[in-house]
């Protein structure tokens, strides 16, 4: 997996760091081999960053053909245009089969080359406004974490480029490789892209006593039992209307999509890791029935349970 990581004067650290970690990563864990990343600049100079150390190590342009990920981290915050060099760099890329990533202010120059014309795109949720004004024919969402099409990702502002990536971790390499980085990295494994990117969050309730994370915790543990919200609102002594509104809050999701995911995430690691039919991983994962199931899986996967298990299962699971 050959990946190609734009740099250019000005940008943070943490920007730059961010596929570097979690691609390079990949290899030196041994969860696949030829993850490579190579970092670019436009005129294959080195770079000086915004927190002024110099990264001198860079490729030029001559890098991209041939990449299976063009990653676009960043971009400057004055926001200017992308240059046409810079244009048809991308463009040539996407169309040669490239997966091209921009995380955070990186939908710029994206957009800038009309990749995301007619599609959805998020960026910082500063700098939406400023996205949409610049492309009208972009469809931009201020809230989301990232979205994906297959072939082009942005996501949004500074963390949640851990988040993008480690979901283009999990769609080469499955989730039980994906949790395996992120437990090492020590961040959440898996956020939802459409999860809310900036969440209003009032100052915890004392009288609450942890009820909304005690009960998640429960909750995980029992992904086989009814977990509507009263039931979990009942776990947490508070009526439905309250838990739901402080569940979202916290977590900035709602109880039944939080539970979904979470459901979906079991299956993923059982088509993984054991040979159960998928009526089994069904009934184990709260879903009742294979037909629901599926339906759930292919909705948010856009594939089905055998095709994902023949994909990323272990010979000889469990």
């Amino acid at each position: 997996m050959e990946i190609a990581v734009h740099a250019f004067d000005g940008m943070t650290m943490f920007h730059l760091a961010t596929p570097l970690l979690v691609f390079g990563e990949v290899s030196r864990l041994g969860l696949a081999s030829g993850w490579r990343t190579r970092v670019w600049t436009q005129d294959g100079r080195g770079i000086r960053t915004a927190e002024g150390l110099l990264v001198d190590d860079v490729a030029g342009p001559e890098v991209v053909p041939g990449a299976d990920i063009l990653v676009l981290p960043s971009w400057p915050t004055d926001l200017p245009p992308a240059g046409d060099e810079l244009v048809d760099v991308v463009g040539r890329a996407h169309a040669a089969g490239s997966t091209v990533v921009g995380l955070c202010l990186g939908a710029f120059p994206i957009s800038d080359s009309a990749l995301l014309d007619g599609r959805g795109a998020v960026t910082h949720w500063a700098a939406a406004p400023q996205l949409q004004q610049r492309r009208a024919a972009v469809q931009v969402d201020a809230s989301a974490l990232y979205l994906d099409h297959g072939d082009v990702l942005t996501s949004a502002g500074t963390a949640s480029g851990l988040d993008a990536c480690l979901h283009v971790v999990r769609t080469r390499l499955g989730s039980a490789a994906a949790t395996t980085l992120a437990r090492h990295l020590v961040v959440a494994p898996h956020r939802d892209g459409d999860q809310a990117q900036f969440v209003q969050r009032p100052v915890p309730d004392p009288g609450d006593g942890g009820r909304i994370g005690a009960t998640m915790e429960w909750a995980l543990a029992n992904l086989d039992r009814d977990l509507s919200v009263d039931q979990l609102a009942g776990h947490a002594r508070m009526s439905g209307r309250n838990f739901t509104r402080r569940f979202t809050e916290a977590v900035g999701t709602t109880p039944a999509r939080w539970i979904l995911t979470q459901r979906l995430e079991e299956v993923r690691r059982l088509l993984e890791t054991t040979t159960w039919s998928i009526e089994r991983i069904a009934r184990a994962c709260g879903f009742g029935s294979a037909v629901t199931l599926r339906q759930n899986f292919a909705a948010a996967y856009a594939t089905t349970p055998t095709s994902y298990r023949q994909r990323f299962g272990v010979p000889g699971g469990a």
